[in-house]
């Protein structure tokens, strides 16, 4: 059974083994369908008319693959999308030991070895970047379903909220969520990985037969991202969410063999999956008018993740060995149940209210100017178009009295503004234009004669402008900064006279310090580049600079080469794939007995031919040039030992060392500042530059793996801290009374647990 909408796609792994039942897994080569053929009980007198022979369909087989091709084939496109406010749910099931966590979230041992949760975070930052008419924010969460129960896996962190740690799925307007959950914002790559490490750490697992590191609960690791225009006037807003979902292995206790905790543990687990398989059948179902989505809380938390809107991606692990086939039988039929889920993916489109009520209203302000301007170029009476104040109100229900009494015949509503504003007089927001009062002309005619602060005439003929703008007028006027003259010649030169006489005191002061306590090095290493050792320090900025386009150049030239071997294996596979379909519908052989190919397989050698002399030439290129590399290090470390004795020398001489004993060694010929009281072993930017090297040649073969290492480092410090912390103290502690400590022994180590 195919997908019928793009909404819902399975993909089918399977995971690496040695005893792989080739005679019972079959896999045709559209790389679409499998065949599974099971063995008929062959024993005397039983009757077995079971089912021997299944077929089932699906988006796409990931047999013997990378985690890489796992990435591109099953999340990269889902991901990108979720930029553009589609939501997405990413979901792994299957039995025990088949391999969901490490196709979710991968291993630490290699960078390589990373799942679809780091690669995920690792594009979103990237097309984050990429971005520029568009705000993106990104947030985070990780939620653990435990016996039925919800967990937060970063409540451990300090800048989580401080809970009751009662926490319930809700509804509104904007979906699903937990309540309770802490959300965090995320501006890099490497804090989302650090709060993904960090849950990793707190998931609760367990060993048993099939599994040593066996989860024991169910995960959800959510990307939130909110995508807003720049400009300020736009309402609308994408708000989308990403759910990675890593579920616990159905468990056959007659396998794993388990017992007490983990018996229990196994019961909730596969009684959560069987719920999720009800619920997915009844979606799947278009005349059922009840959807028990409550039934668990895996459900009711996937209840808008699973179809609808949502893109759906989901990872059928299977274990492809003879004594599993039943187990994977189970999960290919709950991938076609999937299937038939109806999904229509749309982008979630939400309204900023407070932008909102802001374009309301002035888009109100931009009418009451523009009825203001109609009505002063027709001559009317200025009209209010404000609210009517509770007097007003009084009295028109007085007048409505009347007139339905019949004591007045027209009901007159007058403003207060109207009543107390002449046409021509600025009030509010109004316009000064139309001809003005007697009384207020004179005013203005009174003022024209007289002169402004300046001196100049104000001329009779101007527009008459209200009182009040007149008197604006004049405070600015008045308020006029005068205009300064520039310094002259002398004045300048007396500065430049000041500046070098502080410098001069600055090197009396140096020279006064010999005799008192000498200054930190530190100071004494920025004066000294700037005067003795200034040619040095040059010397050293140049190669500096030198090595640094040489290590952009070696990191450029590593992602191009990456790059091709890429293509490189991606045409690989190409031909492989051309090569079977030829040899699967025969091959034609020339006059010479060469098979004949077609002009696609042509195209694909030439292309492949191309790449590896590509290749060759950048790996050459690579190799001379880290040849370069290693000279301009061997150059910049010379300069800096230079630098650093000249600078011993020099501070000895001038701190350090008595006249008498340097008047006594130079008549050895020895330099005074060779014999040092203490020598200066290394700076602080000297350790920095070390680790920066250091870290390059690590990276550059990965040069985007730097945020997974920092976040690994980063887990591995707070592990220690924590660790250190919690080792007894010598030091007697009063504890509070009332308050029990218990502490966890022999927890099991977590698959993102950093050696």
């Amino acid at each position: 059974m195919s997908s019928k909408s793009s909404g819902v796609k399975v993909f089918a792994r399977v995971r690496t083994t040695t005893n792989f039942a080739s005679d019972m897994i079959e896999f045709l080569p559209d790389n679409q369908t499998i065949h599974i053929h099971t063995r008929l009980d062959q024993r005397k007198d039983v009757v077995n008319n079971q089912h021997s022979d299944w077929s089932f369909k699906v988006d796409g087989i990931l047999h013997n693959v990378p985690q890489d091709v796992v990435y591109k084939v099953v999340a990269k496109n889902v991901v990108s999308s979720t930029i553009n406010g589609f939501s997405s749910t990413i979901m792994c099931y299957g039995q025990t030991g088949a391999g969901k966590t490490y196709t979710m979230t991968g291993a630490t041992e290699k960078y390589d070895y990373r799942g679809i949760i780091p690669r995920a975070i690792q594009q979103i930052f990237k097309e984050v970047e990429e971005q520029g008419d568009l705000s993106l924010t990104v947030y985070v969460s990780y939620l653990e379903i435990y016996n039925e129960t919800l967990f937060d896996l970063l409540s451990s962190l300090p800048d989580s909220l401080e809970t009751d740690g009662h926490m319930v799925v809700v509804e509104d307007n904007y979906g699903v969520h937990v309540r309770g959950l802490s959300i965090h914002q995320v501006s890099t790559e490497e804090d989302a990985l650090n709060y993904l490490f960090e849950g990793e750490t707190n998931r609760i697992i367990a060993s048993h037969s099939m599994n040593k590191n066996s989860s024991r609960s169910h995960c959800i690791f959510t990307v939130y991202v909110e995508t807003r225009w720049k400009e300020a006037s736009e309402v609308k807003f994408l708000a989308s969410k990403l759910n990675m979902v890593d579920l616990a292995g159905s468990e056959r206790l007659g396998k794993t063999g388990s017992e007490g905790q983990v018996m229990r543990e196994a019961m909730y687990i596969n009684k959560s999956l069987s719920f999720l398989e009800q619920t997915i059948i009844a979606l799947a179902d278009p005349k059922r008018g009840h959807i028990p989505f409550r039934q668990s809380k895996l459900t009711h938390v996937l209840k808008d993740s699973l179809g609808g809107t949502c893109n759906t991606i989901l990872v059928a692990n299977i274990y492809g060995e003879a004594a599993q086939i039943e187990e994977t039988l189970s999960t290919l039929r709950f991938s076609s149940r999937l299937m038939c889920i109806p999904a229509e993916p749309a982008p979630n489109v939400f309204s900023d209210p407070k932008k909102l009520v802001q374009n309301l209203q002035k888009e109100i302000q931009l009418l009451q100017d523009e009825l203001a301007m109609h009505n002063i170029l027709a001559n009317r009476r200025q009209t209010s178009y404000e609210a009517l104040t509770e007097n007003q109100v009084q009295e028109i229900k007085t007048q409505v009295c009347r007139y339905l009494d019949g004591t007045l015949d027209e009901i007159n509503v007058v403003t207060e503004t109207a009543e107390e504003t002449h046409v021509g007089e600025v009030s509010g927001e109004g316009f000064g234009i139309g001809q003005a009062p007697t009384s207020a002309k004179a005013k203005k005619l009174k003022t024209k004669k007289g002169k402004d602060p300046t001196g100049s005439n104000i001329k009779k003929e101007r527009m008459s402008i209200g009182g009040k703008d007149a008197e604006m007028v004049l405070q600015v006027k008045e308020s006029s900064p005068p205009i300064l003259p520039e310094k002259d010649t002398t004045q300048r030169d007396l500065e430049v006279l000041s500046a070098d006489s502080a410098q001069s005191e600055i090197v009396i002061k140096l020279e006064d310090s010999k005799s008192s306590t000498p200054p930190l090095k530190a100071s004494m290493f920025e004066v000294f580049k700037n005067e003795k050792g200034r040619e040095i320090n040059r010397i050293l900025m140049e190669n500096k600079s030198i090595l640094s386009m040489k290590r952009k150049s070696v990191k450029e030239l590593t992602e191009r080469i990456n790059n091709i071997k890429e293509e490189i294996d991606i045409s690989n596979q190409a031909l492989n794939l051309k090569k079977q379909e030829r040899q699967h519908q025969g091959d034609y052989l020339n006059e010479q007995g060469d098979p004949v190919i077609d002009e696609d397989e042509f195209n694909l050698v030439m292309q492949l031919k191309d790449l590896k002399h590509q290749y060759r030439h950048d790996f050459d290129t690579l190799r001379d040039l880290k040849v370069e590399l290693q000279y301009c290090h061997k150059l910049v470390d010379q300069c800096r030992l230079r630098l650093l004795t000249e600078f011993d020398i020099w501070y000895n001489e001038s701190f350090l060392i008595s006249e008498d004993v340097q008047n006594s060694v130079q008549k050895d010929n020895i330099r005074p500042g060779l014999i040092p009281e203490s020598r200066m072993l290394s700076l602080d930017e000297d350790d920095k530059e070390k680790f920066q090297r250091i870290q390059n040649d690590i990276l550059m073969k990965n040069p985007g793996s730097a945020a997974f290492y920092r976040a690994q480092m980063k887990l591995k410090q707070r592990q220690n801290y924590l660790n250190a912390m919690a080792q007894p103290q010598p030091v007697t502690i009063r504890k509070k009374p009332g308050i029990i400590t218990q502490t966890i022994k022999n927890k099991p180590p977590s698959i993102f647990s950093v050696t």
